[in-house]
């Protein structure tokens, strides 16, 4: 772990990291490797301390944290691993008969060094997903933990250099003065996850430097329902996804559109799966999570004014819970549809029929995730057609995130880039553009001047033959 203590101390640790990565040691093949299986190693050997660490910060159930952080972390290196040499292979592309003979590839090289800076919410997985598809593309890489999840950080910042090269991948803890410094340095790519105040900060810092970046960041991501599905069923496939890491998650569904009638019946359902998750006494419950601290407890606590509360239950400020909350009858212009809200309570937005819900998603910032719960093949139609989201799913929400082979990214509002699976390799790569020809026998004599009048109707024809 390295301290800073200026912008000065920041410029220097990234000089050297970019020093280590001229070098051309983490562009090797063997290094890749042996990076992630210390990556690995690091996890596996470490899970326990894991777990306390997010518990600490989050309330995390040891379960909870293998489900959504650390074995979505080890899945992410398994697949690196067994896909990284198909991934390193240079790719064939055809070579147009003008061109020919000629031999034209594309091949993925390392962009550099790599700035990653981590949220809260899920602190361990938002800092090591990223840093998989960082090494697998072989670029030196300077990360930053959240101050937020301060026992999770200092976790990080103990065990990553003692397994991982030190040298190459180095972590810088500290608040939004360090975070403030590191920005002011150049890098090869920029990757953050958090929210889009931030984002802009981050954006507006590369921009000075046309660093290329990744803005993973969040949204209201809505879920509609309609009455083709068991609501039964569906209540508790959405009462998960909503009180997941007490709703401080970043595909959460933030609110719910349906009609009047499809309301009132989901209601009591949601009821029923809360209390099928997590007992009649959340708060004693040993898998519900707590809020992170006191600022985003009062905030997510003042949403509970906005509507009427559907399920019992009272906020405990001082351990920071917060009942996992239905509000029904929330007016379109709530304080609580305004911002993401980020906790555990779900907003109940009545809509007069598909058109309607249509017509509100797509006048908002496109959200990060997009849920339909629906039978109806026309109406999944509609909703792939007509709305724009980072990501789209039916009938079920958050699982798109375990499959490594999909995109995970959002688009306006909700983030710019994607990771996961091949994706983080790509995101962390330069393609680059590899053309070889023969110098004889020589075919480029005609396009070569002088241009005569038979070599203008000859490159006329050939380039009307190409279009």
């Amino acid at each position: 772990m390295t301290a800073l203590t200026s912008a000065t101390a920041a410029a220097q640790l990234v000089a050297s990291v970019r020093d280590v990565y001229a070098t051309g040691r983490t562009t090797k093949r063997e290094w890749r490797v042996e990076q992630l299986n210390a990556l690995r190693q690091m996890v596996t050997d470490n899970e326990e301390l894991i777990e306390k660490a997010l518990f600490s910060d989050l309330g995390k159930s040891a379960t909870e944290a293998q489900l959504t952080e650390i074995g979505i972390v080890l899945g992410d290196i398994d697949y690196a691993l067994k896909n990284l040499s198909d991934w390193l292979k240079p790719q064939k592309v055809s070579v147009p008969l003008a061109a020919q003979p000629a031999k034209a590839f594309v091949v993925s090289e390392p962009l550099g060094v790599a700035l990653i800076i981590a949220p809260w919410n899920y602190p361990m997985q938002l800092l090591l997903a990223p840093l998989v598809g960082a090494l697998a593309a072989g670029n030196a890489v300077v990360l930053k933990p959240s101050e937020l999840a301060p026992a999770t950080s200092e976790v990080m910042a103990t065990l990553i250099p003692v397994y991982l090269d030190s040298e190459a991948v180095v972590v810088v803890e500290g608040a939004a003065q360090e975070t403030g410094w590191l920005l002011e340095q150049n890098y090869d790519h920029i990757f953050y996850t958090g929210n889009g105040r931030v984002g802009r900060i981050v954006a507006a810092a590369a921009a000075k430097n046309l660093t290329p970046l990744t803005l993973e960041l969040g949204g209201k991501s809505p879920i509609y329902i309609d009455d083709t599905v068991d609501l039964e069923a569906a209540a508790e496939r959405i009462a998960w996804a909503k009180y997941l890491n007490a709703g401080q998650t970043c595909v959460a569904p933030d609110y719910i559109l349906a009609t009047a009638e499809v309301q009132h019946e989901l209601e009591a359902h949601l009821v029923a799966a809360i209390a099928g998750l997590y007992g009649a006494d959340p708060m004693n419950s040993p898998d519900y999570g707590r809020i992170v601290n006191d600022h985003h407890f009062a905030r997510v606590s003042a949403y509970l004014a906005d509507g009427r509360v559907v399920a019992d239950g009272q906020p405990h400020a001082a351990s920071r819970y917060i009942p996992p909350t239905v509000l029904a009858d929330v007016r379109r212009d709530a304080p609580v549809m305004q911002e993401e809200i980020f906790g555990p309570i779900l907003p109940m937005v009545t809509v007069t029929d598909l058109e309607d819900a249509i017509a509100f998603i797509n006048s908002r910032p496109k959200p990060l995730a997009l849920y339909a719960f629906t039978e109806n093949t026309l109406v999944r139609r509609v909703f792939t057609e007509r709305t724009s989201s980072g990501a789209l799913a039916f009938n079920v929400a958050i699982l798109h995130l375990s499959v490594p082979g999909l995109p995970f990214g959002g688009v306006g509002e909700s983030g710019m880039g994607a990771y996961r699976g091949k994706r983080s390799f790509d995101t962390f790569s330069h393609e680059k553009a590899i053309l070889a020809k023969p110098l004889k026998p020589e075919t480029l004599a005609l396009i070569f001047p002088p241009f005569t009048e038979r070599k203008k109707k000859l490159i006329k024809g050939l380039l009307r033959k190409l279009s």
